[in-house]
């Protein structure tokens, strides 16, 4: 080869076509529509196979009773926040940063320790009675709380370090938005599970009804992407979940009534949480109630009759909080898929074959729980006599026989008694 076919073999433009050559050769080729397919039902085999020993457990700790519950979303919420404080701790670990896994896990356990303990001196204040070192625990619950904190704090500001202050002061910020994520809405879910397991059990189930049947919408229907922070939702399944789950809801809140194991809130017997033998709740039984005038009006125009009608109050709520699951509770989700993009990671963890992390499958239902327990202090919540017995047995002594007395005049004078 003469040296003049050498340099023409060796120009800029041979040397651009051999190296698009060489690109096109190591490019993937792009999945077909069957690979992809096969893909997606692939996945969703796994994840069918390891949701139905989860669900299994599930029902199996709502046998064993609220303690076991509790325990649940106390694990559940642990390695939540685990999951996310290593995503903050990955990106500065190269720093070296003093005492931070230490006092994160501190303020994990004096977070718990302040909202736990809230939970145990306003619902089970007979607890601590007979035994004057918990009364005293139970009465300076706030103040142990606060300087348990503070200890937290003043251990942070000694572990400044120069040219480390911005690092520090973020992943301190960090720390504090992940506990208000976890501790905060798990200790709500808790509170709900204390008013009746039907307040942890139903919205939970919702929620999982949504996820399983817009995911199975999307997969056979979906064609139309739903928002760009999570590519994979199409409009045909979130309108398939939601619908599905208004069934669902509609038919699971008229069979949970009738189980007392489910509606009746939780109570210390002296010596365990247990469900308590209560009488159904006015939420729980027939109501009657009158047919809006406007709407008798224009019935009457065709003849028809229809003044008042008997249901349930539970199904209203039930189906409120179906569309909650439906419309609202998705947008965790949404906002989990965004955090995920803003790390470039695919799954909060791989502790779950086929769903990810613990985040993966608990960002909806953390969402879902504070809800409730919001809905549930606003619209059904009412006094009960096992709630006045918790202030009462919070009183000292002399102001509970002074209470007794006064009520029994007062039952006394209206003739009650």
């Amino acid at each position: 080869m003469s040296d003049d076919d050498t340099m023409q073999s060796d120009s800029p433009q041979n040397l651009r076509n051999r190296k698009k050559e060489r690109e096109e050769e190591e490019t993937p080729k792009p999945q077909t529509t069957a690979t992809t397919t096969n893909s997606k039902w692939s996945n969703a085999w796994t994840r069918f196979l390891f949701s139905v020993p989860m669900i299994g457990g599930f029902i199996l700790i709502l046998w064993l009773g609220p303690f076991y519950v509790a325990l649940l979303v106390v694990s559940l919420q642990v390695k939540s926040f685990h999951e996310l404080m290593v995503i903050g701790h990955s990106k500065y670990s190269a720093l070296d940063l003093p005492w931070y896994r230490v006092l994160n896990w501190y303020f994990l356990g004096v977070a718990n320790y302040f909202f736990f303990g809230e939970s145990l001196t306003s619902t089970f204040r007979n607890l601590f009675i007979g035994e004057e070192y918990l009364n005293k625990l139970a009465s300076y619950h706030r103040f142990i709380s606060y300087w348990l904190y503070l200890g937290g704090f003043i251990a942070f500001v000694l572990s400044l370090r120069k040219n480390k202050y911005k690092v520090q002061f973020t992943l301190f910020g960090w720390t504090h938005v992940v506990l208000l994520c976890c501790v905060v809405q798990s200790h709500l879910i808790i509170q709900n599970c204390f008013q009746g397991l039907y307040w942890l059990l139903f919205p939970a189930a919702m929620v999982i009804c949504n996820d399983i049947m817009a995911y199975f919408f999307g997969i056979c229907f979906g064609r139309t992407p739903l928002i760009q922070l999570s590519p994979k939702k199409t409009w045909e399944g979130f309108i398939g979940g939601a619908f599905s789950t208004m069934i669902f809801g509609l038919f699971l809140s008229a069979w949970m009534y009738q189980f007392k194991h489910l509606i009746c809130p939780v109570e210390y017997d002296g010596t365990a949480l247990v469900i308590s033998n209560c009488q159904p709740g006015y939420v729980f039984n027939s109501q009657t109630f009158a047919v809006p005038s406007a709407i008798q009006t224009l019935l009457s125009i065709f003849g028809i009759s229809w003044s008042e009608f008997v249901i349930r109050p539970i199904t209203f709520h039930g189906l409120f909080m179906a569309l909650f699951a439906s419309v609202i509770a998705p947008f965790g989700g949404f906002f989990a898929s965004g955090f995920k993009r803003a790390f470039n990671l695919k799954d909060f963890g791989d502790l779950i074959p086929g769903h990810g992390g613990v985040i993966d499958r608990m960002d909806c239902q953390f969402l879902m729980g504070t809800f409730v327990f919001v809905y549930y202090y606003s619209f059904i919540k009412s006094v009960t006599v096992n709630s006045v017995l918790q202030i009462v047995y919070g009183m000292e002594t002399d102001h509970q026989i002074d209470l007794y007395t006064a009520l029994g005049e007062s039952l006394a004078d209206r003739g009650l008694l």
